[in-house]
């Protein structure tokens, strides 16, 4: 599998959070780039859409007491090398299990946001047996119903400029006011980002290894995920698990249904204030939820 070097197009160093630590596994080609901070059972957390490891900067205080977290980049994201191919879900499904392989992390606790809730559902189907409890922030289940997927689509209204060939990455890489604004907006208007915060996300987003990531997950989806949720499969989540939504969210509003409930064994819904970044501008909300979850595992 060609790959283009991260290394080779970040300049700037990775950004320093105390008690972190960083280390880089080669699994599947591909030379992966883990956040390691705690002590305790292992969680691994899986960053959204136009971020890495670093959106966890503000959770990992808050668990780092009780637990190890390792805070993965994903394929071409932040310090993690980029392909030229394997971004679909399963791909990247099996890119995070062989992380855990080469870490030696024979089951753990999961935590994802937004597009990586969307792959730990993908984890916990997968490999049932890895996964103590998920928590999956900001981000809805696999089983939506065919009527609640047309009526929500417009709420993606943003992937129409990243997602298609050619065209996403440049958008990407030139226009990052884009990646700018959505930032902001997702946190909710009240929230102040510190400017240097933003703007790693804004630039890592701008390489040509991260625009190549956000572009091919993206198109990944439409072409693979879309078609799966329209046709409503017979998957079967066993991973106990709680989706916290933000009150606000302006992308995902999770709700009960009853196809969640013949698709889920143990899976609830909490809704709390915010919008669409809680790990970002609520951690210790999202940290008390974990807790409590994980407690009951």
């Amino acid at each position: 599998m060609t790959s283009v070097s991260a290394r080779q197009e970040r300049t700037w160093a990775i950004p320093q959070v105390p008690g972190v630590t960083h280390r880089f596994v080669t699994v599947r080609g591909t030379r992966f780039h883990v956040a390691q901070a705690g002590a305790g059972d292992p969680v691994v957390l899986l960053h959204g859409l136009a971020q890495h490891w670093y959106a966890w900067r503000k959770l990992i205080p808050e668990l780092a007491g009780q637990y190890q977290l390792f805070c993965l980049d994903l394929r071409g994201c932040g310090w993690s090398e980029a392909t030229r191919r394997g971004y679909g879900t399963k791909e990247q499904a099996q890119d995070v299990l062989a992380v855990m392989d080469a870490l030696g992390l024979r089951r753990v606790r999961l935590i994802g946001h937004d597009s990586g809730g969307w792959l730990g559902f993908a984890l916990c189907l997968l490999a049932p047996e890895r996964f103590g409890g998920f928590v999956a922030l900001n981000t809805t289940h696999p089983w939506p119903g065919r009527a609640r997927l047309v009526r929500n689509a417009w709420r993606f209204w943003y992937t129409a400029l990243w997602e298609y060939p050619g065209a996403g990455g440049w958008v990407l890489r030139h226009w990052p006011g884009i990646t700018r604004f959505l930032l902001r907006h997702w946190a909710g208007p009240h929230y102040r980002w510190d400017p240097v915060e933003l703007e790693e996300f804004v630039r890592a987003s701008g390489t040509r290894s991260g625009s190549r990531a956000i572009q091919r997950a993206l198109w990944q989806f439409v072409l693979r995920d879309i078609p799966a949720l329209v046709a409503d499969g017979r998957s079967r989540l066993a991973v106990p698990t709680v989706i916290l939504g933000g009150e606000n969210d302006p992308v995902s509003r999770p709700v009960p249904s009853r196809r969640m409930a013949r698709h889920a064994d143990d899976l609830e819904i909490a809704i709390v204030p915010g919008w669409h970044l809680l790990a970002e501008t609520a951690p210790s909300t999202v940290a008390a939820a974990v807790r409590d979850h994980f407690g009951r595992c």
